[in-house]
């Protein structure tokens, strides 16, 4: 399913009517064409799509031009308690690594429209990339920054002892207010940059979190691992192509196969997926992660087993794989359930 059909509460749209009306805007004219209501916005079991946000961010960024650094200030309204348990599995993770890991992993179950992607994290210059291509050129600048003041909130309440940065750049140009930006997080950002980063010491990456807790990092992954599911449910090209995914996972049906029985070339498929925000590549990940730890737990099967049946000729493809999927072996994945 596409990005913007993806399923988020409420909280984040209660956030930027909240801060639109402080600086004088209409609840009304923040909703219109949305299809909010008045009451789903006090509801807080409310569920919104990414589009519907993205239309009240249209709203009050049009409205509200003459503020300069909006962005700024509606990112910092961001609390890791707004995200529920998506906020729970990172600050519960054991190093800060590993939260940013779960917290790009389940990237969905935040209010975020940067997409947020770990580099080089094993190098001496790792690096947090943020992707804004995906969003319309007359809210790039306001998203970003929200979105990072967002990342700068989440990170500062994760490790209250700070986190030392190397670097940060953006694409757009240097702002009027870029003082802000030194205010936020001690550094003068490079601005009209090739793409936007945030430039980590390589030194923090594994220092332990305060709050750490082996037992409800993995309960809340687990929980996350749920959300996402029930809110990612597909629909359209990609859904098709997952129920054939499904019925023959030890084979995993190449792009090709698969286009011929919807009756299209393998290029019309990935342009289909290409539009509902995914691929074929990452549908077949998601299949093969689904019945991987479906397997691991409900069954005895071994590794080896396990492997073949999701069309793995060897076992060692297989972990490397569940490893890039979810950070750790399925070995360890599959000990880690049995303890609990």
């Amino acid at each position: 399913m596409s990005f913007w059909d993806v399923r988020r509460n409420i909280v984040s749209a209660q956030v930027l009517t909240h801060l639109a009306s402080e600086h004088g805007m209409d609840l009304d004219d923040c909703l219109k064409g949305t299809g909010i209501g008045r009451d789903a916005l006090a509801d807080p079991d409310t569920e919104i799509s990414a589009a519907q946000e993205l239309h009240l961010v249209t709203n009050v960024v049009k409205c509200l031009a003459h503020v300069p650094d909006l962005g700024l200030e509606a990112g910092l309204r961001y609390h890791l308690s707004a995200y529920g348990i998506w906020g729970f599995a990172m600050v519960s993770s054991p190093t800060l690594r590993s939260g940013c890991e779960v917290a790009v992993r389940y990237l969905d179950l935040s209010y975020a429209f940067v997409n947020f992607v770990l580099q080089d994290l094993d190098t001496d210059e790792p690096k947090v990339l943020l992707d804004d291509k995906a969003i319309p050129a007359e809210l790039r600048q306001f998203l970003v920054e929200r979105d990072f003041a967002a990342l700068v909130n989440a990170v500062q309440e994760m490790m209250p002892s700070g986190v030392r940065l190397r670097g940060i750049q953006f694409r757009y140009p240097r702002p009027a207010h870029a003082s802000r930006y030194v205010e936020l997080c001690g550094i003068e950002p490079r601005f009209g940059a090739p793409f936007n980063a945030v430039f980590v010491d390589p030194s923090i990456l594994n220092t332990p979190l305060p709050q750490a807790n082996q037992v409800m990092a993995r309960l809340c992954e687990d929980q996350c691992r749920r959300l996402l599911a029930k809110r990612q449910v597909r629909t359209g090209f990609a859904g098709k192509v997952r129920d054939r995914l499904l019925h023959a996972p030890n084979q995993m049906l190449d792009i090709d196969t698969i286009a011929g029985e919807l009756c299209m070339g393998s290029r019309s498929l990935r342009r289909k997926l290409e539009g509902e925000g995914t691929s074929f590549r990452l549908l077949v990940d998601e299949v093969r992660l689904a019945l991987a730890d479906e397997l691991l737990l409900s069954t005895n099967m071994k590794l080896h087993e396990v492997a073949a049946r999701l069309g793995y000729s060897e076992p060692a493809g297989f972990t490397h794989a569940y490893k890039r999927w979810k950070g750790i072996s399925p070995t360890e994945f599959r000990a880690s359930k049995a303890s609990s």
